[in-house]
């Protein structure tokens, strides 16, 4: 990151709260906010995961709390929050980025189970997250919330239709919160295509070298980041209830 680029994006004195943040995107989005000025909650299920993630961003001079939590449990979301505010008094950037797209033999074989347990990562948990700390947000100094969704919203696949319709749901979710929460707290949508993350590892060869789209390749981790950087920082001030598209122009 140059020192131009860290200006434009500047985020010292704000707190993000990054789901999912200890690995794949939500760690590629940690490391950005933290370079750019941010102090950090990491939260995932698994706590050491996290607690590597928060060792490095103080490793870059910032604070960090790691915090594990399943986001498909509310119960959990609510000792998230008071756990976020307890060390840092406020939350600043939201981001939604956990996640998971299991894929269904079948739509009629999908079990109550499975389709219970994408609903509550993808869409469940971050309605309950948004509404928490969207609330508290508009009532103070206001913010940022981020939904990283899928273009599989926007392409359903049969074989990951519970998916799609999860994050078709976060979608509207995002137009939804921003009305119930502007004009101070704005809320957008990454909608992100394939990416070389850890989930890519159980891609064949060629789904990891090439993928159906403009750029014919899937995309690399960092390639989220400018557009999480532009969505957290005050340079996009007047984008609300937008989804952008980062998956390289996928057909």
């Amino acid at each position: 990151m140059t020192e131009q680029i860290a200006d434009l994006f500047d985020l010292s004195g704000k707190v993000a709260l990054v789901t999912g943040g200890s690995r794949g995107l939500g760690r590629e989005m940690v490391r950005a906010f933290a370079r750019a000025g941010a102090d950090v909650v990491i939260t995932s299920r698994k706590l050491d995961a996290c607690k590597e993630a928060a060792e490095e961003v103080e490793s870059l001079g910032r604070r960090a709390l790691a915090h594990a939590c399943h986001v498909g449990h509310w119960d959990q979301i609510e000792t998230l929050v008071e756990a976020a505010y307890d060390a840092f008094g406020r939350v600043d950037i939201l981001v939604n980025n956990a996640g998971m797209s299991p894929l269904s033999p079948s739509s009629a074989e999908t079990s109550e189970a499975l389709f219970d347990k994408i609903v509550e990562v993808n869409f469940k948990g971050p309605f309950r997250l948004s509404a928490l700390v969207g609330k508290r947000m508009a009532e103070g100094a206001g913010g940022s919330i981020i939904n990283v969704s899928s273009v599989g919203s926007l392409r359903p696949n049969p074989l990951f239709a519970t998916y799609a319709g999860a994050k078709a749901a976060l979608n509207a979710l995002t137009t939804a919160f921003a009305h119930e929460y502007g004009p101070k707290v704005r809320v957008n949508t990454i909608a992100a295509g394939p990416f070389l993350t850890d989930i890519a590892k159980a891609w064949p060869p060629e789904m990891r070298e090439r993928a159906d789209n403009a750029l014919g390749r899937p995309g690399r981790p960092e390639e989220i980041v400018t557009s999480a950087l532009y969505l957290a920082s005050d340079q996009s001030s007047f984008t609300n209830d937008a989804l952008i598209r980062v998956d390289g122009g996928m057909r």
